[in-house]
């Protein structure tokens, strides 16, 4: 059985309700799938296929992960319960993502930038207010000298279809659909997933995109550090007026952030975030009455709404895997952090963490090496916790400061942000840091073929 590790992350403070657990997961959890050793003959005498990689979960990550070591000529298998072919753009999804420049930069060189250009909106400009003050941090392209934008939005459905595009066309690339990892076993030479269906596949490495509530994470016995906020994100799209000329807005609101995201066709993705005990009302509101609530938090600055197609609602809160590894396993995207949505960088993290690891394992490939390596499966976590840590602390320490109506906290703030705003070497590093352009870049998003 795998044995989870000791360390930990210090737990933090309970504050404005959140709530704060930490988990020591184990396999017999409810739901949890099982994680056993076998011996070293089982995997010979009871895998029905054997691939390098497998991969469980069919989500934005998971599906990035298997293109990227697929392309380099890895075998790879993903396991989703989804069937890409019956669901092919998730037309009911009404997010979208904010795609750092960097992030473009790894999914042009992974062929998949020149299915989602037409669709991407730069972001040239970012205007971050608190509610209703007259100071404010204001982040324009221009100031960078570059010409390149600070990022684009796209909406997930947009991603989703170009990322099965690409998997299609990649042979060595399998998904298995409408199935899950039942159960896994692990030994110092293989790993063993036993789907749903019965089906054993082998691999050297086994990699959880499943998903922040993760089985595989649990029954590897990976503890974590969580806490939910008293808040919840409305998610929708509307159109607009006027146009928005590619900027980003932020408005800090007492129940937390409202963000206006530029989007294309003279459109703007909404992320509202609300007390969660009202969110929940706020959603189901006829179309009339929400358009007036949406309409009191947006402005007028963009003439009247119309919002478009369905709203959806997600609770928020942060959790962090103490650990990102066990034996022949690494978790990816959510499975190993989820962070408040204030920066708009969840799934640009998620990226980092298969543009890290994929260079590690085709690296390793092309060396002859074991993919499924503790010392490989060490560097990865030594590589991507400490960035995933740091952002967690950021947007959990943001959304603590912004979310209130304090006098005291608020005049505070807002003198932070004129002062930034004077700043202009300050203001540049923030920019290139929301770029995803500091720090040791893999190759990918440097822009660099694995």
């Amino acid at each position: 059985m795998l044995s989870p590790l000791n360390a930990s992350l210090p737990r933090a403070p309970a504050q404005n309700g959140n709530e704060i657990t930490r988990s020591a997961a184990i396999a017999k959890a409810p739901g949890a799938i099982a994680m056993d050793s076998p011996s070293p003959t089982s995997h010979a005498h009871w895998v029905s296929d054997e691939v390098e990689l497998l991969i469980a979960g069919g989500g934005l990550v998971g599906l990035l992960l298997g293109i990227a070591c697929a392309a380099a000529g890895l075998e790879v298998a993903i396991v989703d319960p989804q069937d890409p072919e019956a669901t092919p753009g998730d037309a009911d999804d009404t997010r979208s993502s904010a795609i750092a420049y960097a992030s473009r930069r790894a999914l042009d060189a992974l062929g998949l930038w020149h299915h989602i250009a037409a669709e991407a909106e730069p972001i040239l400009e970012i205007r971050v207010a608190d509610g209703d003050s007259l100071l404010f941090l204001h982040y324009d392209h221009r100031d960078l000298g570059t010409g390149d934008p600070l990022g684009y939005i796209v909406e997930n459905r947009v991603l989703r279809r170009a990322l099965i595009k690409r998997l299609r066309g990649l042979p060595n690339l399998s998904f298995r659909a409408r199935s899950k990892v039942a159960a896994a076993e692990t030994s110092p030479f293989a790993a063993v997933a036993t789907l749903a269906n019965g089906e054993r596949v082998g691999a050297r490495l086994i990699a959880a995109a499943d998903g922040h509530g993760s089985l595989l994470r649990r029954a590897a016995g990976i503890a974590t550090v969580e806490w939910r906020y008293p808040q919840t994100s409305i998610t929708t799209t509307v159109r607009h007026e006027r146009p928005h000329g590619g900027v980003a807005v932020e408005h800090f609101l007492p129940a937390g952030p409202f963000a206006i995201l530029p989007m294309t066709d003279n459109r703007s993705s909404v992320v509202w975030t609300e007390r969660a005990e009202l969110a929940a009302r706020l959603a189901a509101l006829p179309a009339a009455a929400f358009t007036k609530e949406l309409a009191a938090r947006f402005g007028d600055f963009l003439g009247a709404l119309e919002p478009l197609g369905p709203r959806a609602t997600y609770p928020l809160g942060l959790m962090l895997a103490e650990h990102y590894t066990a034996r022949r396993l690494a978790l990816v995207g959510e499975a190993a952090h989820l962070i408040h949505p204030i920066a708009g960088q969840g799934l640009n993290l998620g990226i980092r963490d298969v543009a890290v690891l994929a260079e590690l394992v085709i690296d390793a490939r092309r060396l002859g090496l074991d993919i499924g390596d503790e010392v490989l499966l060490d560097r990865y976590q030594r590589w991507r916790r400490s960035d995933a840590l740091q952002l967690a602390a950021v947007t959990d320490g943001l959304n603590r400061l912004f979310s209130n109506a304090i006098a005291p906290v608020r005049l505070v703030r807002d003198l932070g942000l004129a002062v930034v705003h004077r700043l202009p070497p300050l203001k540049r590093r923030l920019m290139r840091d929301a770029m995803g352009l500091t720090g040791d870049l893999p190759r990918l998003l440097r822009g660099q073929p694995l």
